[in-house]
């Protein structure tokens, strides 16, 4: 792992990469969230009886709007030409939880890592949003990147070992 800050200038000042020579190729990337939640307010949700209406429509919404929006919220991203975001929704009613997970990719100069856990991160904000009514003490986390492919550094994967999913269960 390089231990070089690519956001900091020889200055040691914070600044925008300057991507203006690199090779556009493909790149995608995978994060997922967690957000846990009291085995009632889930019920809910998959009941389709929320009084705000389709909460995982909306927050699937919101996921790919976040993506799209990344580089307005994260200050040294680049804006980037997004040809695909997805969004995966999947309940986890035996772990009382629901898990998010991203997928972004385009054909570009920079990586798509931040618009991919973005994502992950607005949809379960979007979740909580919508359901805070109902319980104000869901926890969303962990956060992480699963995957990236493309660019300099080639391909990541996180360690997929079982125990780290387990750190977004409900208590």
């Amino acid at each position: 792992m390089s231990a070089e800050l690519t956001h900091l200038n020889a200055r040691g000042e914070a600044h925008m990469v300057d991507v203006t020579t690199k090779a556009v190729t493909e790149r995608e990337a995978r994060a997922e969230a967690f957000i846990a939640m009291a085995p009632a307010t889930l019920a809910l949700i998959l009941s389709g009886e929320h009084h705000k209406g389709d909460v995982f429509a909306t927050a699937r919404i919101a996921g790919v709007m976040a993506a799209k929006k990344t580089a307005d919220l994260i200050p040294l991203c680049h804006p980037l030409a997004l040809t695909k975001v997805e969004v995966e929704i999947t309940p986890e009613p035996a772990h009382s939880r629901v898990r998010i997970e991203t997928l972004c990719k385009l054909a570009g100069k920079t990586g798509v890592e931040m618009e991919a856990l973005t994502a992950a991160s607005v949809t379960a904000l979007t979740i909580y949003d919508m359901c805070k009514a109902v319980q104000k003490d869901m926890v969303i986390g962990p956060v992480r990147l699963l995957e990236k492919r493309g660019g300099k550094s080639g391909h990541f994967q996180a360690d997929m070992n079982p125990d780290q999913h387990n750190a977004g269960e409900a208590s």
